[in-house]
């Protein structure tokens, strides 16, 4: 990482610790939901995000694969237990949208299960703002080729071994699939209230970057979110219909 990148990243984690110290103050609920094709790096983009910030009030959220009751469970009802109290972030790496994306395209869900959820979420979702929770929603988009490249490195190198998922095979080889899953979820689910926001994630330093600014901007009060420049709009913009055939979102 260039020193120039390390200073920016350095600072905005700054940034992010001063709006957690009001957000606690104020008693903010926050939950931020990462989405993106397999490998597009929102693991360690959440690890950059939460790096200083409080162990207590702050909560990444990977949820397993369902079990049977789970599966018997109202749809939301799994994440429910996981949402913000008064003062504390939540981010959840993937969430409810596994059944627009991975659930659908493997058939893990039925059509009338998905039909349901691409109704129901923003409903949903509009529940949650209702409640005073704020809500931010990212999708990290990488291309075809970067994400082979990542998916090669946690098959051959030991100390990623663990990120690897029988589902990898499935990413390169549905590429397509995701792709069709992924535009109608942003269409019907990018909504006024809770817009989706697109990062470009190929280069994964401008696109930490990009998302730590984003937070801050988007949460913080002015007098943080000023001293912070606006995100790169090449790396990362709000979602609209014209993304799907300009080139902003990879095919």
């Amino acid at each position: 990482m260039a020193k120039d990148d390390d200073k920016a990243l350095e600072a905005l984690q700054l940034a992010l610790v001063h709006w957690q110290q009001h957000a606690m103050k104020k008693g903010q609920k926050v939950l931020v939901i990462f989405e993106g094709r397999d490998a597009a790096g929102k693991d360690g983009a959440i690890r950059t995000v939460t790096e200083h910030l409080s162990v207590r009030n702050t909560r990444a959220v990977a949820l397993p694969k369902p079990t049977e009751r789970d599966k018997s469970l109202w749809y939301f009802q799994r994440y429910v237990r996981f949402l913000p109290g008064a003062g504390e972030t939540v981010i959840f790496n993937r969430s409810w949208y596994n059944r627009a994306g991975v659930e659908r395209v493997m058939r893990f869900a039925s059509k009338s299960e998905i039909a349901s959820f691409m109704r129901d979420v923003p409903r949903f979702e509009g529940m949650l703002l209702e409640s005073d929770l704020k809500l931010v929603k990212l999708w990290l988009d990488v291309s075809k080729s970067e994400q082979a490249e990542r998916l090669k490195d946690r098959r051959t190198d030991p100390l990623k071994i663990l990120k690897s998922s029988p589902l990898d095979a499935a990413a390169q080889e549905r590429w397509d699939d995701y792709t069709t899953a992924r535009d109608e979820m942003l269409v019907r689910t990018s909504t006024e209230e809770a817009p989706w926001t697109i990062v470009r994630a190929d280069r994964k330093t401008e696109a930490r970057i990009a998302i730590l600014s984003h937070l801050v901007k988007t949460l913080a009060p002015k007098r943080i979110a000023r001293e912070v420049d606006d995100p790169d709009p090449d790396v990362l913009f709000r979602f609209d219909i014209a993304a799907l055939e300009d080139g902003r979102l990879h095919r």
